[in-house]
């Protein structure tokens, strides 16, 4: 566990009393030929509006984590809660898993995610876009940040005319790179048992970025056992290398898989929210 002193923890605290569960939710099936299939096989976002009065026009979607076999929910909806509290309009996405489903699938969802939020901007106030994901769904947000396109304009479909580039990104204790320093069970369950050195360069993403490549915030704990710190360290140096900005803590104490540290109604988070709210201000994505 992670040491606060009492200061920190009241400020913490003071941040996010005004919490509530959040009773105006709805749910968009991200791909209609999809929405008779099971559960399992059909896509959705669901979206969290922000607490009445609190609008920022920025949005955030949210990549749970899970090892791309499954989706934890207290790294989704109680994200969403978190955000919605400080006035913005949080999407979690539920995109599909293997080993039915590998990268082509899974990469889609993430993207046509963002290209829903963004065709939508205007009849839900948005403006910037951001994704977040903890874990194998920080490696799916990383993935967006590093793979975006500005969409097909010969598409009939008008969703799939827009761009999937984030404008920002977080990434909580992400995997980044699908070799020897990240997760095994994660590139399994993304690329498949045996894939070839193409592909897993092609979604090692500290490889990946570009001068192109949004913004991004990153924490991770240096005790993480499951998910080498070396993720986010390398993922902060490619962005450095290539004059990206971005914000990166690393915490001393924490296992994997943290969240926000404290169950709703959320009392005692982990510093990382309190940092995070800083950098949206800073960078004027909330208020």
């Amino acid at each position: 566990m992670w040491r606060s002193s009492p200061r920190v923890l009241l400020g913490a605290f003071v941040l996010l009393a005004g919490i509530t569960r959040c009773a105006a939710q709805e749910t968009f099936h991200l791909w209609p030929e999809l929405k008779g299939k099971a559960e399992k096989d059909n896509p959705t976002l669901t979206m969290y509006p922000p607490d009445p009065g609190t609008a920022s026009g920025t949005a955030i979607i949210i990549c749970p984590g899970g090892s791309y076999r499954g989706l934890a929910k207290h790294e989704g909806e109680d994200y969403a809660l978190f955000l919605a509290s400080h006035g913005i309009r949080a999407f979690v996405l539920k995109y599909r898993l293997g080993p039915v489903y590998t990268y082509r699938e899974i990469t889609a969802d993430a993207a046509r995610a963002i290209r829903m939020v963004r065709k939508n901007a205007n009849t839900w106030n948005v403006g910037q876009i951001g994704i977040m994901g903890s874990s194998a769904g920080g490696h799916l947000a990383s993935t967006m940040m590093t793979h975006f396109d500005r969409g097909n304009s010969d598409s009939p479909d008008p969703i799939e005319r827009v761009s999937s580039r984030p404008d920002f990104g977080i990434l909580c204790y992400p995997v980044i790179s699908m070799g020897s320093m990240g997760h095994r069970i994660s590139r399994e369950q993304f690329l498949g048992l045996n894939p070839d050195d193409a592909l897993i360069t092609l979604y090692s993403n500290e490889l990946q970025v570009t001068a192109e490549t949004p913004p991004g915030f990153l924490w991770h704990t240096y005790e993480d056992s499951v998910v080498s710190v070396e993720n986010s360290l390398s993922f902060a140096k490619a962005l450095k290398e290539h004059a990206v900005p971005f914000a990166l803590h690393v915490y001393e104490q924490g296992r994997h898989g943290l969240g926000l540290g404290a169950k709703y109604p959320f009392e005692n988070p982990h510093p990382w929210t309190r940092d995070l709210l800083v950098w949206l201000t800073a960078r004027k994505l909330i208020r």
